[in-house]
């Protein structure tokens, strides 16, 4: 068996498997993954939560908002906070008015303005942080868990730094949207602290450089007495996570737009009936990118596999929307409609060691061959029996070479690969709500034999066979949505992390 020893990722055991793990990436996104930092023990507040206009209906609301700042920092060296999380629970009883009757699930966004306050000066960070699909109860509060990356801020003098979070918007979206374009908004909540609570979230020391900050006064606002400064001055500047050198914008998707034919074969086909009408979109789909993180199960070793690297994670790029697929609800066979979106992976040589029999260390790396990607949403029949769907399909090749046997090269030849191509197909059914949301999608893989494997009359195809390939090996993705860099005000931008399957508690 070819497995490493378990490690622990958030609470539970995952065992790694290394080569037969890489088989499995299944064309998704590959590494080998690293635990996240632990969040700051998050901040406790009470507020209030309305809508813009004003209106009567409002929502209590409690407010845990989880993050790293560095509590040192250097003159004009970036402040880097880390990963944010906003847990935001909205009384059950204050949602009738907020939402419309028959809500049952949101997707939310959350836009905080974060006073950065030094010497006297102080300046706005946007925190930009994004929630999945949240089902709504009955009688349950809704629970909003919003994560996202922020801004660095930049201090020109030394003295101590205040975070602290003030009036904040929440944007709730319809869950349930089949299109690629941006879900629909259901309602946008102002949140403010109730009285009593002052926001405060962190301090950070800042030095000259020498760890000690510099006696004398500090330094004087240029701005009038009580006011705030503001970004621009040079004292304290706010700027993007992912912002280029210079004044260059910032390169949200630094990947190149797909290229293929769409295949939705597997997707779930129309009912018989009258004929579906296939319109393909001109202007060929919206260039996005997303990341994702998944696990692969490997059957033959009885482990599974982390799927990329949440601290370098490649991205997945898509064209959304290229084709579309519909039939009237009064159409014999009853209504269908079905998006079909075209994306690409390009995945670099994996590298993994690995113990065969338990004891013996193998390394190898693997090359894959992926085909285009076909993702494929949407829904057909009527309620109460009306089936939404979501499917991912594409075929994959891999190639194992540098193989090494504790330490000493095992010559498997320059064509050391699966005997023929694989189907991979990942369904999502209604959890996947489109590619602009994202969600999670599962499957099963069947990895062929090995073939051209070994050189000078050495015939290693059976042990790369047995090991490795066979039926039974799970694949779990978990994509987070998608950023558009043509409107990334709009959309995830940049493109947010979204969690490990399997690492909630």
């Amino acid at each position: 068996m070819y497995t490493q020893k378990p490690v622990t990722r958030a609470g539970r055991s995952v065992r790694v498997a290394s080569v037969a793990g890489l088989a499995l990436l299944a064309g998704l996104l590959s590494g080998a993954g690293s635990a996240a930092d632990e969040n700051a023990e998050p901040a406790g507040l009470a507020a209030t939560c309305g809508t813009e206009d004003g209106g009567e209906a409002a929502a209590a609301a409690s407010v845990a908002l989880s993050v790293d700042v560095p509590a040192t920092g250097e003159v004009d060296r970036p402040v880097q906070p880390g990963p944010v999380t906003l847990t935001l629970t909205l009384a059950r009883s204050g949602l009738a008015g907020l939402l419309p009757e028959g809500t049952e699930a949101v997707v939310s966004r959350a836009a905080l303005t974060v006073r950065v306050a030094q010497n006297g000066a102080s300046a706005e960070a946007p925190w930009q942080l994004t929630a999945p699909s949240t089902p709504l109860g009955p009688d349950d509060d809704l629970v909003l868990v919003h994560t996202g990356e922020v801004p660095h801020v930049t201090f020109g003098a030394a003295g101590d730094v205040d975070f602290s979070l003030g009036e904040f918007t929440v944007e709730l979206l319809t869950a349930t949207a089949t299109g690629a374009e941006a879900p629909p908004t259901l309602a946008t909540l102002t949140c403010r602290l109730n009285d009593g609570e002052d926001g405060h979230l962190a301090t950070t020391r800042v030095t000259d450089g020498s760890g000690t900050r510099p006696s004398g006064t500090p330094a004087t606002p240029t701005d009038p007495a009580g006011g705030a400064g503001r970004a621009e001055r040079q004292d304290i500047a706010v700027e993007p996570a992912a912002a280029a050198d210079g004044d260059e914008e910032p390169d949200f998707c630094p990947v190149e737009p797909p290229v293929g034919e769409l295949d939705a074969s597997e997707a779930p086909q129309p009912p018989p009936g009258d004929p579906v009408r296939i319109t393909v979109i001109p202007t060929g789909g919206t260039f996005s990118c997303a990341n994702a993180l998944g696990l692969a199960n490997v059957h033959k070793l009885n482990g599974a596999m982390i799927i990329n690297d949440p601290d370098a994670p490649a991205l997945i790029s898509v064209l959304a929307t290229q084709r579309v697929a519909t039939r009237a609800t009064n159409a014999q066979g009853g209504p269908y409609t079905r998006i079909d979106s075209l994306a690409n992976l390009d995945l670099p040589d994996a590298e993994s060691t690995f113990l065969t029999f338990g004891f013996q260390p193998v390394t190898a790396k693997v090359s894959f061959e992926n085909g285009p990607i076909t993702i494929s949403t949407g829904s057909y029949g009527v309620p109460p029996n009306r089936v939404s769907f979501s499917t991912a399909y594409f075929t994959q090749s891999l190639r194992l070479h540098d193989v090494k046997v504790n330490g000493t090269p095992l010559d498997v030849g320059n064509d050391c690969r699966t005997s023929k191509p694989f189907k991979v197909v990942l369904d999502g059914g209604a959890s996947y709500t489109n590619v602009a949301l994202g969600g999670i999608l599962e499957g099963e893989v069947d990895i062929p034999a090995f073939t051209g494997c070994g050189t000078g009359g050495e015939d290693l195809n059976p042990l790369f066979t047995a090991s490795i390939s066979g039926p039974g090996n799970r694949v779990f993705m978990n994509q987070a949505p998608t950023c558009i860099p043509a409107n990334p005000t709009r959309s995830y931008c940049p493109p947010p992390l979204p969690t490990l399957p399997g690492s909630e508690s």
